[in-house]
């Protein structure tokens, strides 16, 4: 074969391979977790097995520990298509629509296999559709177990009234302030970067978050107790804003919602093993873990959840207190 016949297959390959490399498409998916938590290692894993699946036509970067920002900043970006997917909390999906904080609602779930039942139910379903219809077709493909929200303070809680006047830290959501002012406390919003060093400067006496989360984020060194009030069970929910799902084809919609409901089935799972066995470790670690009675915290609670002014129908309230 001569000079000339190598150009031209050299010539073929490379007209072959670039409308491949043209049609690569990067995503940028961006959370407030740190690189060691399952939400991030599974959003890795969920990247890779994407662009196996799509023959490398998608590429999908991911920003964690608030690189891109706080999670407000993240639920703004999202819509602007400034990122294509993301991680939130229900309580902050809720902005967009209301019912779906349903979820993250003090004393909501009975326990993690009642949380499991609404999670693959319909009512999960009717919420998601509800969200997607309100935001112009943002899709909502994931769903992960976050873990039981539990109080940390440098002073004894056993009951309600030990609360009085606590300063809590809260995320930046307005349904985080439904537990702390039920028990009398005072809810100060505070982004999640920010937490450490406000519980170590006293900004805060308090804070919450569950046993996986106060373990990654070390709120442990700066906090003398850890109380399981498990007062609400918290979950995250994956986003893909609207302007990126309009883009898929339908072969790339299912292979994006198989995906990202594998790796937050997995995540979940991981989460749900660590908190099994934290409560273990940190008393190993010399930490004081004080186990209280919910049921006070519960009732303090129940005139909020039901309340007209809830975020979320009666109605609504009713059919996930009715899974079985």
């Amino acid at each position: 074969m001569n000079h000339r016949s190598l150009g031209v297959l050299a010539l073929a390959a490379m007209l072959a391979i670039a409308p491949l490399a043209a049609a690569q498409t990067k995503l940028k998916w961006a959370h407030v977790y740190e690189t060691s938590e399952p939400y991030h290692t599974q959003a890795l894993w969920a990247a890779e097995e994407i662009k196996k699946r799509t023959n490398g036509r998608y590429e999908i970067d991911v920003f964690p520990a608030s690189t891109l920002g706080k999670e407000t900043d993240l639920n703004q970006a999202l819509p602007l298509g400034t990122v294509d997917i993301i991680y939130t909390g229900t309580a902050f999906a809720g902005r967009a629509y209301p019912p779906i904080s349903i979820a993250a609602g003090p004393f909501i779930f009975r326990d993690y296999d009642h949380w499991q039942k609404f999670r693959n139910g319909p009512v999960f379903k009717d919420l998601a559709k509800g969200y997607e219809e309100k935001t112009g077709g943002a899709k909502i493909l994931g769903y992960t177990y976050y873990g039981l929200r539990h109080l940390t303070a440098n002073k004894m809680v056993t009951k309600p009234e030990d609360m009085k006047g606590m300063k809590l830290r809260v995320p930046d959501a307005p349904l985080f302030v439904m537990f702390p002012r039920a028990v009398g406390a005072n809810p100060t919003p505070i982004a999640f970067a920010e937490v450490y060093l406000a519980l170590q400067n006293g900004t805060v006496d308090a804070q919450e978050n569950p046993l996986p989360t106060i373990d990654a984020k070390k709120f442990y060194e700066v906090q003398k107790y850890i109380i399981l009030t498990g007062h609400i069970t918290e979950s995250l929910v994956t986003i893909m804003g609207a302007g990126t799902w309009a883009k898929l084809n339908d072969a790339d919609r299912k292979i994006f919602s198989e995906v990202l409901w594998e790796a937050s089935s997995r995540a979940t799972q991981e989460i749900y093993d660590a908190e099994n066995r934290l409560v273990t470790d940190f008393e190993k670690r010399g930490k004081t873990v004080v186990k209280v009675d919910r049921r006070p915290f519960m009732q303090a609670v129940q005139k909020a959840v039901t309340s007209p002014d809830a975020p979320w129908p009666r109605e609504l309230y009713d059919r996930v207190e009715a899974i079985r």
